[in-house]
């Protein structure tokens, strides 16, 4: 997805209408682009007056633990690069503790009234042995469950695969990959990983997610 697909992204991402791995290409970009941020914030009443339309008692999920911080570590940062761009990110950074709830909060967890595939529930865990951390956002579809899968501090090279392990212990093979000599997410360079698949297994039967490297070490797991 180029940049220009990125910036026609801005009103899915704020109604939460993107698919997940999408979504989190979007994020990832919006942390170095004062102009999405400032699109985002212009989406706020429309998003707020979407959630408050949100079917009562369904709860809601914040779209990415942690964004907030990032987005506002990497405003700062920007800030002294450029005094044009200083005056235009400030103003976009202090919209952004406003907007972020009503705008980007809107993935809402379990299936839509109809019985439809909905948009899906995410979960975000980090294993502070390994330094991993991984994202995913599991939708319930007629053939099982699709997963889609946001990965940083993983060091390379190597490979890792997820596993979905079931309520009854049953581990059924999700996703298998290489890691490249940079890693995902790391300080060495490497780019986070979105990776998306799916298993046989119905969400409700799937008692955790496990992403393990090539010699069986759980890296992190999520869930359960």
């Amino acid at each position: 997805m180029d940049i220009r697909q990125h910036h026609q992204d801005v009103a899915a991402y704020a109604l939460g209408v993107l698919e997940p791995g999408d979504a989190f290409r979007f994020e990832d970009h919006l942390a170095d682009c004062g102009l999405c941020v400032l699109e985002l914030s212009g989406f706020a009443s429309v998003a707020a007056a979407m959630a408050e339309l949100s079917e009562p008692g369904v709860p809601l999920v914040q779209a990415s633990p942690g964004l907030l911080d990032r987005l506002t570590r990497d405003v700062a940062r920007t800030l002294r690069r450029s005094r044009h761009r200083r005056l235009r990110l400030a103003a976009a950074a202090a919209a952004l503790i406003v907007v972020l709830p009503a705008a980007v909060w809107l993935v809402r967890a379990g299936l839509d009234a109809d019985g439809s595939d909905g948009p899906g529930l995410r979960v975000t865990a980090t294993d502070a042995s390994t330094g991993v951390t991984a994202s995913a956002v599991v939708e319930d579809r007629a053939w099982g469950t699709a997963v889609a899968l946001r990965l940083s501090g993983v060091k390379g090279p190597g490979s890792c695969r997820l596993i979905a392990v079931g309520a009854d212990g049953v581990e059924r093979p999700v996703l298998s990959w290489r890691v490249p000599a940079k890693g995902h997410g790391t300080a060495s360079g490497g780019a986070p990983l979105v990776i998306e698949g799916g298993t046989d297994l119905p969400s409700h039967l799937i008692g955790r997610w496990e992403v393990r490297d090539a010699n069986g070490r759980t890296l992190v797991a999520l869930g359960g």
